[in-house]
């Protein structure tokens, strides 16, 4: 406190679900600076915040500001560039700024540990040890072993059978700890890149042209070599001292896409995902800021690592609605990494076989430049797609006898078969055969699924398990029948049909413990694997050169949906699920199973490709002032009762200022109106302009929370909502 009444003060970002910074006195002699992290009271309970500004000079009220308790860091943890995204991140998506902050953050340092790179330690051999070679006599083989081991340099880990010798050398002076350097970044080696097609190299010449910010929109078919173009842009990048981030959708597609960058860049390619320990992650995310890696691919969260000198982002499968975070901070990655790189005039490219209709308006104002790749890479012909129409036909497990036929043929030619049905299970549901009874989930308005392999029923939206049924819960008969396919019962299926072959089955279910998706991953490309029965997870950029015949076994499950976008998804579905076949030397067949085989959407797909699909969506979007061409927020609330939610959003919607251009739709139930035991509601925000929607929001949302009907609900604003679930 100063003799004028004045007090220094600083503003800090604390993880709550509150729409403001706090201010904190800084003790004397105190010298926090904006990206630090600070222990402070906050209520009754400590927290790890981080300062957002440099210390002020106020007034000293009558209640006195509570001091910082600690100072975490010496220096600023995260860096300017990326607290300044934090908050505009918390301004853009109606967000509190601590937990946008927050959400930067490594779990490790989130909660207040020491940001230290870890050392790396190593066993080396000393001078003494290397003139006791010769007097180690023959029969000694471990002590040889380990002092010729460490004769070729120092040894980060050593064999279990080598540890204790180590031990006792080291007493003997003749090894020693150390620690080690780390190597300079490395440059890709220019003799594991491949030659590039003509098509490719004219690609590359392209996303060259210019300096600072552009997005580039790599349009490529599957197999057209996107990820080639991606190494060779980064290894511009990185020979010029910068680094590169690189996003994928999805966790099962970081071993494929880090590998490649592996080979080229050695072991300065860092990987940052949810299912790395929280340790790694740390230390991932502090040597990307120390600057002492080349790559981090990771997914969503991995666009807020902080980095020393980043000079290129790249969005793979830019489409993919898995960069849309769902609860916190609903951020969409792809454009968070469009923001981030504009904001540090460095540029970008956003690849994908099926480009968002959000992406490809920016390309038709030319506000996106657009690189084609038309062609696969090898000169194999693109797998030829067929419908086969399921009406009448008699089905074994939902498999079509010409189906079943095509894959027995590809197995013979040595070929593998993919089939894609996106239900996980066995069956969606089990069905009384007396009543026509359906088994409910207690807490959703949704069915339980059988998992006939772990004898449980479960619901897929709030994950609640029972034991299967004996008996009816509404007749009491002994008649329960399972309808429907999911993943277990296809496999069944086609064990039976194909014994002695191995088949797979790759969902979330299947894979649950570490390292099992990447030892699958390795045997299906070594073709041990014959046919995989998979979801969504292999919808996409897995590249797998045995592979050579598709099935879509329910096409007409994405084409209708309650949302707006289903027919765009099924679209990318269906076009990016057929790119998995024929990317080796075997020619490609795509079959898919439909009882709608005159819809026009499929047919106008089919025909004219995925571009020409997409022009028509547009055109469709423009005349009903819906995304890209529209923008929309969604407020949700839940409740324990329906009235409750209904009455906040009510309310909500009395607050929001009435402008013209700007409308609110609802309140209604949602979709799914119960789930998880509470009732859902939601009101949707719409406006033609982007910064009349958000001016509108900025002065609504902060005093929602003071409405009284808020007390009773849990609530949530959504800008630029990937479904309307």
């Amino acid at each position: 406190m100063s003799a004028s009444g004045t007090a220094r003060a600083v503003a800090v970002a604390v993880p709550a679900p509150l729409y403001t910074a706090f201010d904190y006195e800084v003790p004397a002699g105190w010298a926090p600076r904006p990206g630090m992290r600070v222990q402070v009271p906050f209520g009754r309970r400590s927290a790890v915040g981080v300062v957002l500004e440099e210390p002020r000079e106020v007034p000293l009220a009558e209640r006195r500001l509570r001091p910082l308790a600690q100072l975490l860091d010496d220096a600023p943890l995260l860096t300017a560039e990326v607290l300044e995204l934090a908050r505009w991140c918390a301004a853009y998506y109606q967000h509190p700024v601590g937990e946008s902050v927050a959400t930067c953050l490594p779990g490790p340092l989130r909660g207040g540990a020491p940001a230290a790179l870890a050392t790396r330690r190593a066993w080396q051999l000393t001078p003494a040890g290397a003139a006791a070679l010769a007097q180690i006599p023959p029969r000694a083989r471990a002590q040889r072993a380990l002092i010729e081991r460490l004769a070729a340099g120092p040894a980060e880990e050593l064999p279990e059978a080598l540890a204790a010798t180590a031990r006792i050398a080291m007493a003997r002076g003749w090894v020693e700890r150390t620690e080690l350097e780390d190597a300079p970044v490395a440059a890709a080696d220019p003799a594991s890149a491949p030659s590039l097609t003509p098509e490719q190299a004219d690609a590359l010449a392209q996303l060259r042209k210019g300096d600072g910010f552009q997005v580039d929109v790599l349009d490529g078919v599957t197999g057209s070599g996107k990820t080639e173009l991606y190494l060779q842009r980064a290894a511009d990048v990185v020979a010029a001292g910068g680094q590169v981030l690189v996003l994928a959708p999805e966790i099962g597609l970081t071993p494929q896409l880090a590998g490649r960058f592996a080979q080229r860049f050695g072991a300065r390619v860092e990987r940052y995902h949810s299912a790395m320990a929280e340790g790694e992650r740390a230390q991932a995310w502090l040597r990307a800021r120390a600057g002492r890696c080349a790559v981090v691919v990771g997914t969503r969260s991995a666009v807020f690592v902080p980095f020393a000198r980043l000079g290129l982002v790249v969005v793979d499968e830019e489409h993919d609605t898995s960069f849309k975070q769902q609860e916190g901070l609903r951020y969409s990655a792809r454009d968070v990494a469009v923001m981030r790189a504009r904001r540090l005039g460095v540029p970008v490219i956003l690849g994908s076989a099926t480009p968002s209709l959000e992406t490809l308006a920016n390309v038709q104002a030319q506000r996106y430049r657009h690189v084609r790749l038309t062609r696969r890479v090898h000169t194999i012909a693109p797998p030829a797609i067929r419908l086969l129409d399921l009406r009448g036909q008699r089905l074994k497990e939902g498999l079509s006898a010409p189906l079943l036929q095509a894959i027995g043929r590809h197995l013979g030619a040595g070929g593998q078969a993919l089939l894609f049905i996106n239900r996980r299970g066995f069956a969606p549901v089990l069905l009384c055969h007396d009543c026509g009874w359906q088994m409910p989930c207690p807490n959703c308005d949704a069915r339980m699924t059988l998992h006939r392999a772990r004898a449980r029923m479960v619901c897929h939206h709030c994950a609640a398990q029972a034991p299967v049924p004996v008996k009816c819960g509404a007749c009491a008969s002994g008649v329960l029948v399972p309808v429907g396919q999911g993943t277990e019962r296809i496999e069944e299926a086609l064990h039976a049909e194909f014994p002695g072959k191995r088949i797979e089955r790759f969902d979330s279910d299947r894979i649950r413990r570490r390292g099992e998706l990447e030892r699958l991953l390795d045997d299906i490309r070594s073709g041990d694997v014959h046919v995989l029965v998979g979801t969504q997870m292999l919808a996409k950029g897995h590249d797998f050169a045995g592979l050579s015949l598709v099935g879509i076994l329910n096409v007409d499950q994405a084409l209708y949906g309650a949302d707006f976008r289903a027919l765009e998804r099924m679209g990318q579905l269906v076009t990016q699920v057929s790119g998995r076949a024929g990317r080796g030397t075997q020619p490609g067949e795509v079959l898919l199973q439909t009882h709608e085989p005159q819809h026009p959407a499929l047919h106008e797909l089919l025909r004219a490709g995925y571009g020409a699909f997409c022009d028509t969506l547009l055109a469709q979007r423009r005349t009903l002032g819906l995304p890209p061409f529209g923008h929309l927020a969604l407020l949700r609330a839940d409740a324990p009762s329906a009235a409750q939610a209904q009455a906040f959003l009510a309310d909500a919607r009395r607050a929001l200022p009435g402008a013209q251009g700007f409308s609110a739709l609802g309140p209604v139930p949602a979709p799914m109106e119960r789930l998880g035991g509470r009732f859902r509601a939601q009101l949707l925000l719409r406006s033609a302009s982007r910064s009349l929607l958000q001016r509108t929001l900025s002065a609504a949302v902060p005093g929602l929370d003071a409405l009284p009907s808020a007390r009773a609900v849990r609530w949530s604003v959504d800008v630029d909502p990937a479904d309307l679930f």
